[in-house]
């Protein structure tokens, strides 16, 4: 047994070397930095149209920006689903974590596949993905926005610089899907400070301008 499980880490780190990823990849709390990633929630739930959350898309409280997640992250390639941390966590967690992370099936995904790797407990997993969103600022204007516009990634990016001192422009990404905004998703170092990631960086939209639906859209 103890000669298969030698053998079983030492085929991880070739494979990891093959990735680029680093030796001790997919082992809780080790990893370089996190990515903050905030879904405009409007065009998930145009998207998605019956199939949405149903919770997230009540027309008579439209969310706006809410967290994806927050991402362990290596230089170059993450890991996820670590071994060695709980996998479910209570829903209380889910239900105190509604105002910024609407879906419960989000909630406990986003532990299964990225807070195992956080090396920290579920609770402070979640209360320091809070952390993070509450130290963004969200541009105004899509804290009003209340009708369809157009806007190009690199718009959506100065704005979030503006509005947060210290973010540079290979500290985030803006992601589309369908000619439509995605995701802002902005890099952290891990104790939440603003920081550079080029490859983060690399995966934004390059899409000339992009759709920016208001809430309630369908």
């Amino acid at each position: 047994m103890a000669l298969l499980r030698r053998i079983g880490r030492l085929s991880a780190c070739l494979l990891a070397g093959l990735l680029g990823l680093p030796a001790w990849a997919d082992e809780p709390g080790r990893f370089d930095f996190y990515v903050l990633a905030l879904s405009w929630s409007p065009t998930y739930c145009k998207q998605e149209g019956a199939d949405a959350n149903p919770h997230q898309c009540d027309v008579s409280k439209p969310f706006r920006f809410v967290v994806h997640g927050l991402w362990p992250q290596y230089e170059r390639g993450f890991p996820e689903s670590c071994h060695g941390a709980p996998q479910r966590i209570d829903r209380q967690i889910a239900v105190s974590m509604e105002d910024i992370m609407p879906s419960h099936n989000l909630v406990f995904h986003e532990w299964r596949k990225h807070g195992t790797c956080s090396g920290l407990t579920p609770e402070n997993y979640f209360a320091l993905t809070r952390e993070a969103y509450d130290k963004i600022t969200i541009p105004g204007a899509f804290r009003t926005l209340d009708k369809r516009g157009k806007a190009a990634p690199d718009t959506v990016e100065k704005a979030f610089r503006l509005a947060n001192p210290g973010l540079t422009e290979e500290g985030l990404a803006v992601t589309c899907d369908r000619g439509e905004l995605e995701e802002v998703r902005i890099c952290l170092t891990r104790d939440l400070e603003f920081r550079s990631c080029r490859e983060v960086d690399r995966s934004g939209c390059r899409a000339g301008s992009m759709s920016v639906p208001p809430p309630g859209a369908r």
